[in-house]
């Protein structure tokens, strides 16, 4: 038998295995290779068959993208005394599978026609691609089936809602077979998915002050836990009262970055069993996704907010919680706040990128030097109502510091007291009754001429 569409001979194993794999998982019937025949179909075999089976199952693991496992078998046949190696590949249900290391992309992505393995076009790889990604954490099943739901239905109650007892199918969290899918895996009350938000002190990743997973429950409790730390505690609200108006500035849109996190959590490609991480910078916070939007007309309509939802199921249960709306309303609302090129794409993902508002920085300069400013006017007024009570305390004797604390009745030395006897020191107004021994614990305190004159015009005045 020659090679064909669904053959293919190699009289070793060589470094385009992956490649032939790959083209096979996206061509629509699969294939067979054969390793240890030539492309003649003679026959050479191969040296020691149980290790090589190993080498390309680990090969196959670790270099294709989405996992191929299970879509593939390895068997060891023997055809005129020689040892060869079958290898069954079936067409995956993730197309289009592509090589990690080039990513979904021209490099990447191959496709069975005729005989030989070719290239796939961008335009094949993103029709695949929406295919996919429209149905895969559907499709997906999910690796535990002791699911429990006690979280989304008290969500469900709050909204006004009822889960009956065919919630599971009503709201897709099945596949075809009727087990749970990859959805009913992300809403359960126990999964073994986390998302991280991370902190650092500078503009890079250098300094890490916190990170906290929030996860391993519902999708929809995580997404609020997140949604209470980047809007309740990382998105200060700087506050200005002027006679005229009262000023507030945030130091990111709250419209946008709600949008922007719900976004990332729904559209996420949880095919790829990547989870979205988001990211507090000196300058910015940052929110990364998996999954990607092809340049042009893609990317176009995902401004425009027509792209179709990635992860349905979530989208529905979402809105069913009100939290987003169905027709891609989100987009718009962040790009009234931020351009589009707070978006750049990659080969696996995408990341938003809001920097910090300049006008809420300025604003809070100018608000902590208002509070600096009337603090050190209140604390240079107690100094001076301290200083004159010190003054009147001693008029008729001399007192130590700790007779003057309780005739003044403080509890201990306050910083407006300690101020106080300071400057009175400095201006001679009062002096130690043991000037050589200013740290002895005989020390007193006693009003001098000038202090006493000053005394005098005080009460004058009053």
């Amino acid at each position: 038998m020659t090679e064909n569409n669904r053959i293919e001979y190699k009289r070793e194993l060589t470094d385009g295995l992956e490649k032939e794999v790959i083209a096979f998982l996206n061509y629509h019937d699969g294939g067979i290779i054969y390793i240890g025949i030539d492309k003649h179909g003679a026959i050479y075999g191969v040296s020691e068959c149980d290790a090589l089976q190993l080498v390309i199952k680990d090969r196959l693991k670790n270099n294709i993208q989405p996992s191929c496992l299970g879509l593939f078998d390895v068997i060891h046949e023997t055809r005129e005394g020689k040892d060869i190696i079958k290898l069954i590949v079936a067409s995956g249900t993730e197309k289009p599978y592509y090589l990690r290391r080039f990513g979904m992309s021209e490099k990447g992505c191959f496709i069975r026609i005729g005989s030989a393995s070719e290239p796939m076009t961008q335009h094949m790889i993103e029709e695949l691609f929406a295919r996919r990604t429209r149905n895969s954490i559907a499709r997906i099943r999910s690796l535990r089936q002791d699911l429990t739901f006690e979280q989304l239905k008290i969500y469900y109650q709050e909204a006004g809602l009822t889960l009956g007892d065919k919630f599971a199918a009503n709201l897709e969290l099945l596949t075809e077979d009727g087990v749970y899918n990859y959805a009913g895996y992300l809403l359960a009350d126990q999964n073994g998915n986390s998302v991280q938000v991370a902190k650092y002190a500078g503009t890079d990743r250098v300094d890490l002050l916190e990170s906290k997973d929030y996860g391993f429950c519902c999708l929809v409790k995580t997404c609020k836990q997140i949604l209470d730390r980047l809007e309740g505690v990382e998105n200060r609200v700087i506050n200005k009262i002027t006679p005229r108006e009262r000023i507030s500035r945030s130091l990111w849109g709250k419209v946008a970055l709600r949008e922007a996190v719900i976004n990332a959590i729904i559209h996420n490609d949880y095919s790829t069993e990547l989870v979205p991480k988001f990211e507090i910078f000196a300058d910015r916070l940052e929110i990364t996704s998996a999954g990607t939007v092809h340049p042009g007309s893609e990317q176009d309509d995902f401004f425009a907010g027509y792209s179709m939802p990635r992860n349905k199921t979530l989208m529905r249960v979402f809105k069913d919680l009100a939290m987003v709306e169905y027709l891609g309303s989100g987009m718009p609302r962040i790009l009234k706040a931020y351009p589009r090129e707070a978006y750049t794409f990659s080969t696996h993902f995408i990341r938003t990128t809001f920097p910090v508002s300049r006008e809420a920085l300025a604003l809070e300069e100018e608000v902590l030097k208002a509070e600096a400013k009337t603090s050190g006017a209140q604390s240079r007024a107690q100094s001076r109502a301290q200083s004159v009570a010190v003054l009147l305390a001693l008029t008729d004797a001399t007192r130590s510091a700790m007779e003057l604390i309780e005739i003044l009745g403080l509890e201990t030395k306050t910083g407006a007291f300690k101020r106080a006897i300071k400057e009175l020191l400095e201006q001679e107004l009062i002096a130690y009754t043991l000037p050589e021994k200013p740290g002895s614990r005989l020390q007193k305190y006693r009003i001098t001429e000038i202090g006493s004159s000053y005394v005098k015009n005080i009460q004058k005045d009053q």
